[in-house]
């Protein structure tokens, strides 16, 4: 801060202080010394004031207000670029000071539980219990507004208590999504196809792909929507539907992939005007320590559910 502002500062804030005290003790001399029965003259709804003076707790209440704050102005920062008497305040008091100093309680204490298990692989620390209940939280402060508090996903955010990934759901997977975040892009071909095309498209992704019903009564090509497929889709899905991790292209023979929805409505909307997905990236926001946690927990719900299938 500059001088300028420092001086600045301090004369608002022991003026106001000063002004403050004047007050109180001008208006104090101005006081009756005995309570009466006379009023203030003054009526408002037929309520009447009597003419008695501040009561004494009161008074000396207000005295103790201004005495608290010079003496806190004297211990801490507050007056421009005084640091304060009390130790710990050298580099002056801000917010993001006191944000650093919490932090760095925090990594004094928890930093070498991170690092042990930063050590290990994402697989082996999904094993463990403590672990898992760190990331857990970690999941639910950071990636629960997406994904729900269950990791079951909702309308655009996928599930990943399932065995459908879109780029991988193996722990380096995982983790490498975690920490740089994903960008996906689905163009439109509503401009492309025509409203023709967009439903004969939407039928037989849904029907010959994903194998679900058709709405009753629905008139469509299917014979042309396979060829829309193998003009416009292959390059991503493949040419089975199957999709590619790489690019992230959903495999559209599994509904479950189907985060916007898999109606024939929404169908239809999705190749019309195209989806853009963007999974932030977490490596500035949690470091790597937190992030293989957390990789841990996302890759233990779809592996937890994987053993039950087998168990049964």
């Amino acid at each position: 801060m500059t001088t300028f502002w420092s001086v600045y500062i301090c004369v608002l804030t022991i003026g106001t202080l000063i002004g403050l005290t004047w007050l109180l003790i001008s208006t104090r001399k101005g006081e009756r010394k005995s309570e009466t029965v006379e009023t203030m003259g003054h009526s408002f709804d037929g309520i009447e004031e009597y003419d008695n003076p501040l009561p004494q707790w009161w008074f000396m209440l207000f005295v103790g207000t201004l005495v608290f704050g010079v003496g806190y102005l004297i211990l801490y920062p507050g007056l421009g670029n005084w640091k304060g008497l009390l130790p710990g305040y050298e580099d002056g008091w801000t917010g993001v000071n006191e944000w650093q100093k919490e932090m760095d309680k925090a990594d004094a204490r928890f930093g070498p539980i991170f690092a042990k298990y930063a050590a290990m692989p994402v697989e082996q620390v999904a094993q463990d219990p403590q672990a898992l209940k760190m990331g857990g939280r970690l999941f639910a402060s950071n990636c629960s507004v997406c994904h729900g508090s269950d990791a079951k996903g909702a309308f655009g955010f996928p599930n990943l208590a399932d065995n459908t990934w879109r780029w991988g759901g193996d722990a380096d997977t995982i983790k490498t999504t975690i920490m740089g975040g994903r960008i996906a892009a689905m163009p439109a071909w509503g401009p492309v196809l025509g409203d023709e095309g967009v439903k004969n498209l939407a039928a037989y992704v849904r029907h010959d792909l994903a194998g679900l019903p058709l709405p009753q009564g629905t008139t469509v090509d299917l014979v042309a929507g396979k060829q829309a497929f193998e003009t416009t889709c292959v390059a991503c899905h493949g040419a089975n539907g199957k999709g590619m991790l790489l690019m992230g292209a959903p495999d559209l023979t599994a509904p479950a992939g189907f985060i916007y929805g898999t109606s024939l409505a929404q169908l239809q909307q999705t190749i019309r005007h195209g989806r853009q997905g963007h999974m932030p990236a977490q490596n500035e926001l949690l470091g790597n320590d937190k992030v293989q946690l957390l990789a841990a927990y996302v890759f233990s719900l779809s592996h937890g559910n994987q053993e039950e299938k087998t168990a049964e």
